[in-house]
């Protein structure tokens, strides 16, 4: 058997053993904790590895049929992990919880490493793994172990208790010598081993292995050790993620400065942990303009770290950036089943529309904005693609910014032509595809197939850094670029909006709340009596589902177009937009979008169609729940426009040829004091959940004694039918440190 008892002890045991030992670190690793009930999250972080262990154990008031004990060990290196379901081997469920507990393997965790070659092939890689302490409550059955990547992982949590043969049974199982048992799976590139044991602390624990391969644990203490021989990624310490007049957020914070730096490395930005240990485009580029301010520039830095990513993966044949990237175990399985080919070559997948126009916005605010950024632009362009793909090894970035910038052009052309200005020529979702921008789950744009987002904010943003870039030369041969993008952009500003307008009168709004708040079986106010004047906001997407004209859920999205734009067309727009956006900041749920617990992304009370309310649920990703990256961008969003209306203020308030124009809303009191207020009490939300911040999102419930929302994981709410389980929500993304520095710079300037 490969697995010998030895190989169960931490880096110091094997030390005194003679064994190999890691390369040595000129600093201590770091550890962090995230209790978030029912899931516990550990974190280490050395110079040679860094891990995520999540362990999931019922509640008393856990829903019992979505939360079973469960323990995930997740490596950033390859988009690898260990995944392992449990029961109480009395069958009654809730009767077992499971912990990590520390122990003299580890507080509570260890890194282990080990340079003896891998069973199978002739690769040299060492083991990286992390070891601990699991503590069972009483005697419990391993119902369901997957090794290998995290993909496969999410695939069984997020689907149908999907699990395939392929990589199922290649698992070896087999018991130790020392009362423990070992799991082994080779991987499907025939080199690659993933290895988790469990052995018991004491005398009084047995691990036994049934023949059926089942694993049955006596209650008490037992030891687990999970490992791979993958190459490792080269992880930037909180000192080099942020930029040096920034690090004293490293003594106020520690902890999410901690988080950031587990997400953050040489080649790429991670989108969040645990089922998402990996490059998302659209992520990484929405956290870099947020966190902008407090992220490292320069050469090594994490702004270039970015924005090198988004370029290496670009699909050369049509611009499009990769949303997603598929690496390790399961890239080799994609690779056999959509080609029939043996390949570990790594893939992407380009189906989402909104990542293509964050690129040339990022490269826009970091290469012609930033000074830094300036110094740096020529050498960075220059630099050869290929480190990701070698479909793209012949190329520079400068041509893959020209490939992107160029798709976007062509796109925008049809709208911005003369008369041109019509539904169809609007940015659709690419064609088979259900999801393409952010709120990519199944209901997340009701159907919908051309996204508010995309074609109101994103777009024009995109033409007007494309039209920038081209002014400071980023483009050959395409100088005309820098009148015809502004040309375009304007067209798209000023005429999008009006297609997704939806504008309820007064008497209609106050019945269609109070219905909702009846069908929804709310048990709070139903705020009615705060709305006092028709009620407008923006359609979520236009054509969805149901045969339904507009998706007419309101929602937060403004924030794109308050956050990115700061130029006027129409004045009359603006000041409506602005307007609105207030109103339905400053009223409560159901009547808005606020609630105790935060602004809610998405609120269907005014939609026509029932199917509404039943698919935009307090229990669905993107329903009636609060995001924590959508707080900070509207939050400075709101602080832009507000800025806008300060003569002294010389970075905002101009046009796209820098000459200043305070826009008509300043001198409207009404509507002035309406947006003030709305950026304050939002603020005030934000800053009452501090609690929340490092989740990427959570629900709520109404608590009838105290009259409040009670922020709530959304892990433990019930999905809406047919969407799947949400046990084991993230704990944090990239995405949510935005707001560590948002929380401590309140603008005082507009601050009532």
């Amino acid at each position: 058997m490969f697995t010998m008892w030895w190989h169960l002890l931490p880096l110091s045991a094997l030390t005194a053993l003679g064994a190999a030992t890691a390369p040595s670190c000129s600093s201590a690793p770091t550890t962090l904790h995230l209790p978030d009930a029912p899931y516990d999250n550990f974190f280490y972080s050395g110079c040679n590895t860094a891990v995520q262990v999540v362990v999931t154990t019922p509640q008393p008031d856990s829903n019992l049929s979505l939360i079973s004990p469960r323990l995930v060990i997740a490596w950033p290196a390859g988009n690898s992990g260990v995944c392992t379901y449990f029961a109480p081997q009395n069958g009654v469920n809730g009767s077992l919880s499971i912990e990590v507990v520390n122990s003299t393997i580890g507080n509570p965790l260890s890194a282990t490493y080990d340079e003896r070659n891998s069973t199978s092939g002739n690769d040299t890689t060492p083991f990286y793994g992390v070891t601990g302490t699991i503590r069972f409550s009483s005697s419990a059955i391993l119902t369901v172990p997957i090794l290998g990547s995290i993909r496969t992982i999410r695939d069984f949590v997020e689907g149908p208790s999907l699990l395939r043969p392929q990589i199922q049974d290649a698992i070896n199982v087999s018991s130790l010598s020392n009362g423990g048992a070992s799991l082994k799976r080779i991987w499907l590139d025939n080199v690659t081993s993933t290895h988790l044991t469990f052995t018991p602390a004491s005398s009084k624990g047995s691990v036994t292995v049934s023949k059926n391969n089942t694993l049955t644990f006596g209650t008490g203490d037992y030891i687990f050790t999970a490992e791979f021989n993958y190459p490792q990624l080269k992880q930037l310490s909180p000192a080099q993620v942020l930029t040096n007049s920034s690090t004293d957020l490293m003594q106020r914070d520690s902890e999410r400065t901690s988080a950031l730096s587990f997400l953050s490395y040489s080649t790429k930005l991670l989108a969040g942990a645990w089922r998402f240990l990996t490059y998302f485009g659209r992520d990484s580029m929405i956290s870099a303009l947020l966190l902008e301010p407090i992220l490292s520039k320069g050469e090594n830095g994490a702004m270039e770290a970015v924005i090198a990513a988004v370029l290496e993966r670009i699909n050369r044949t049509d611009g499009s950036v990769c949303h997603e990237e598929t690496i390790g175990d399961y890239a080799t399985w994609l690779n056999e089943q959509q080609y029939g080919l043996y390949s570990t070559e790594a893939q992407c997948d380009y189906k989402m529309i909104d990542s293509d126009y964050y690129l040339p916005i990022l490269m826009n605010k970091y290469f012609v904005e930033d000074p830094i950024g300036r110094t740096r632009a020529a050498s960075f362009l220059n630099t050869s693609a290929g480190a990701f793909t070698t479909l793209n090894s012949n190329l520079t970035y400068r041509q893959m910014v020209a490939i992107n910038a160029e798709r976007i052009m062509n796109l925008a052309a049809r709208f911005a032509g003369h008369k041109n200005q019509t539904k169809e020529n609007l940015v659709h979702l690419k064609d088979g595809q259900i999801v393409g921008e952010w709120r990519d789950s199944t209901y997340g744009i009701g159907g919908g197939r051309i996204p508010y987002d995309v074609n109101t904010a994103l777009m024009p943003a995109a033409l007007r850094a494309i039209a920038s870039l081209a002014r400071n030369n980023f483009f050959m041969n395409q100088e005309h670029w820098a009148k015809l993008a502004d040309r375009y952009a304007q067209v798209w500003e000023d005429e999008t909006l009006q297609f997704f307008r939806v504008t309820v009168p007064e008497s209609e709004a106050k019945q269609l709340v109070s219905s909702y708040a009846q069908t929804i079986g709310f048990s709070g106010p139903n705020q009615t009596d705060t709305i006092d004047g028709d009620v407008m906001y923006h359609a979520l997407a236009l054509d969805g589902n149901s045969n339904q004209t507009q998706v007419q859920v309101m929602n937060t999205d403004d924030c794109f177009r308050h956050f990115l734009l700061n130029t006027t067309g129409s004045q009359d727009q603006l000041t409506a937009f602005v307007n609105q956006t207030a109103n339905n900041i400053r009223r409560t749920f159901p009547a808005g979008l606020l609630t105790d617990a935060g602004m809610v992304v998405a609120n269907p009370a005014y939609g026509q169609n029932p199917v509404y309310a039943s698919n935009f649920t307090s229990g669905a990703y993107h329903g009636t729940v609060i995001w924590s990256w959508p707080l900070a961008m509207m939050a400075k969003g709101l602080e832009q426009q507000l800025g806008r209306c300060e003569v002294v203020n010389s970075s905002v308030g101009h046009d796209h040829h820098g000459h200043t124009k305070i826009p008509d809303f300043c001198k409207d009191g009404t509507v002035y004091g309406n947006v003030k207020a709305a950026y304050n009490i939002l603020w005030d939300s934000i800053e009452a959940n501090q609690a929340q911040l490092s989740q990427e999102v959570w629900s709520w419930v109404y608590d009838n004694n105290n009259e409040t929302f009670v922020p709530t994981p959304l892990g433990v709410m019930p999905p809406p039918p047919g969407t799947g389980s949400q046990t084991g929500m993230l704990i944090f993304v990239f995405l949510t440190y935005s707001l560590f520095i948002l929380v401590t710079n309140r603008s005082r300037a507009v601050r009532i």
